[in-house]
């Protein structure tokens, strides 16, 4: 470490130092950059309390000793530990928006933000008065719904009141108390009677064998809000059971399942899922309309 402290000195020094460290190291990247330069600047940069789009001449810099020490302290956890770097800096992006997460909730990243950019085109043609983020975790979905429909409640349910508690941290951070309400729920089981236009869902859906092929990265994650059975549809079975009841008379279901879509269109295919396409990359998400979840409830 004294090594280090002495010869690299600005902000730009430890970021080339620590790209070259996870270029020679084993760690994976995917959650939120898939190069070891983006990971370095957005490791580096909130270690300093700074934003990643500081200008150019900041680069050059020259850091505190304390300074120096916290970003070496990250970059080491990073590698030896394979703590994803949104833990590191308690710091996650989503739909624009920054937010706050720990080891309590996922970190933001499902392909359902773009949708959410893009108004849910080609998904509904009506502003929703009443949006449901279910199984919500730190609450990312819930809110960027809340700033895409500024009329809109916003109610965002888990079953676990650590993610809950991350979630209000969120909300009070974009100032949102007034729309968005986070519910403990397991579910459906103790929402409030509301219909709601729209229905999103980053349910736990990750399946027994993929769960032991995980990355050391994913595996820090909550296991709460990744496994889901030996098919990895056990949340989503019951999702698709008692949507219908809780949507009004035009709502939609938005669902993610990832790899689980395999298993899912194989026990289910008379039900027509609607795969939603992203021009970002993403897949393993769908939608079906309450009209669609009543026809074919007696099959689920």
């Amino acid at each position: 470490m004294e090594q280090i402290i002495n010869q690299l000195h600005t902000i730009q020094d430890f970021i080339r130092w620590a790209a070259s460290m996870f270029n020679r190291s084993d760690i994976y990247y995917g959650h939120g950059s898939d190069n070891a330069i983006d990971e370095a600047k957005q490791l580096v940069l909130p270690s300093l309390n700074l934003p990643l789009t500081i200008p150019a001449e900041f680069y050059a810099a020259n850091l505190t000793l304390d300074e120096k020490r916290t970003i070496i302290d990250n970059v080491t956890a990073r590698i030896e530990q394979h703590i994803p770097t949104p833990y590191l800096t308690n710091m996650a992006w989503f739909c624009g928006h920054q937010f706050y997460v720990d080891e309590r909730v996922l970190i933001p990243r499902s392909p359902i933000g773009e949708l959410i950019q893009n108004h849910l085109a080609g998904i509904i043609d009506f502003e929703p008065r009443n949006i449901l983020d279910l199984c919500t975790g730190s609450g990312c979905i819930g809110i960027a719904c809340a700033y895409e429909y500024q009329d809109a409640q916003v109610d965002v349910a888990d079953i676990s009141i650590d993610a809950l508690e991350v979630a209000q941290i969120n909300i009070e951070s974009h100032q949102l108390s007034h729309r968005v309400l986070p519910i403990l729920s397991d579910l459906f089981n103790d929402l409030p009677n509301v219909q709601y236009d729209v229905i999103i869902s980053n349910p736990p859906y990750v399946d027994e064998e993929d769960m032991d092929d995980l990355p050391s990265e994913f595996k820090i994650e909550p296991e709460l809000a990744l496994i889901a059975g030996y098919d990895g549809l056990d949340i989503v079975k019951r999702i698709l059971k008692q949507s219908a009841d809780h949507l009004s008379k035009f709502g939609v279901l938005i669902c993610e399942v990832g790899n689980s879509s395999v298993a899912l269109q194989e026990q289910y295919p008379q039900i027509p899922f609607k795969w939603l396409s992203f021009k970002q990359g993403g897949d393993g998400v769908f939608m079906l309309t309450k009209k669609q979840l009543i026809e074919f409830n007696d099959i689920i």
